[in-house]
């Protein structure tokens, strides 16, 4: 095993996010890695429910938790259906901090903020010589992430990779027809709210409706406009445009997926 034990007096913080649920030990597993190189270091869980190998929803949730933490904050994701395959292994300095990741799209969301990357090259920063072939997480990314929030230079951790390499998730345009926004549903949360690609600046101060094959639903602003069992349209607290049910989960009532399409009406 290799372990070095670091003493860092800046800020030490890492968030965490995957799909490994919360049922097994594979988180605390992750963190239990991360105290055995620094015990000082503090984590975060961002969540452990995205739905397991979906890349698309990891993306999502990593973009929108990224603005909310403070400087030098390394968030470390894993929800990696390629484990043990010839994917990389990748970390990324940021505007802000750094992300250690699987090369799969994950990070596609907070790529414009990056800097510099590596992939993780260097057995040094390992948790094993020879790691799992199904567990990245705990013997490459979690230690990677361990040493970087302690204060060991990216450069370290492997070889520089271009930034123009890292695989990127495809998600689609929001397109001005004739009709209003054409866009897309792309992520759905524990409440059944369908959260779509829209920002909601392209419709705020203006009145709107959303239309879903042949049924129109109003834009509001708050659930208690809506009344109980009422489809509404709204801004989210992410800033995105979803679909909700006041009460009740829209996803279920309207039987839409990750990917299916929305219209906006001005």
């Amino acid at each position: 095993m290799l372990l070095k034990i670091h003493t860092f007096d800046g800020q030490m913080l890492i968030t965490l996010l995957t799909d490994f649920g919360l049922n097994d030990v594979y988180v605390g597993v992750m963190k239990g890695t991360i105290a055995q190189i620094n015990p000082q270091i503090q984590t975060i869980d961002l969540t452990h429910q995205v739905p397991p190998q979906d890349i698309a929803t990891a993306r999502f949730h990593l973009m929108n938790a990224y603005p909310y933490f403070p400087s030098g904050t390394v968030h470390l994701a894993v929800v990696d259906p390629g484990v043990g395959s010839q994917r990389r292994s990748i970390a990324v300095r940021l505007k802000s901090g750094f992300v250690v990741a699987p090369d799969n799209g994950l990070i596609s969301g907070v790529l414009s903020d990056a800097i510099a990357a590596v992939e993780l090259s260097n057995p040094q920063y390992w948790r094993l010589l020879t790691p799992s072939t199904t567990f990245h997480g705990r013997d490459i990314f979690a230690p990677a992430a361990a040493h970087l929030a302690s204060g060991v230079p990216l450069q370290e951790l492997g070889t520089a990779i271009d930034l123009s390499s890292i695989v990127q998730l495809p998600t689609p345009d929001v397109i001005e027809t004739e009709a209003g926004l054409l866009g897309v549903i792309q992520a759905i949360d524990h409440f059944g709210n369908l959260i779509t690609n829209i920002p909601g600046e392209r419709v705020r101060d203006r009145p709107w409706r959303i239309r879903i094959n042949e049924a129109i639903f109003s834009g509001k602003t708050t659930y208690a406009d809506a009344a109980i069992g009422e489809v509404i349209g709204l801004i989210g607290s992410h800033g995105w445009i979803e679909i909700a049910m006041n009460r009740g989960n829209a996803q279920n009532y309207l039987k839409l997926a990750v990917g299916d399409t929305i219209v906006i009406t001005l």
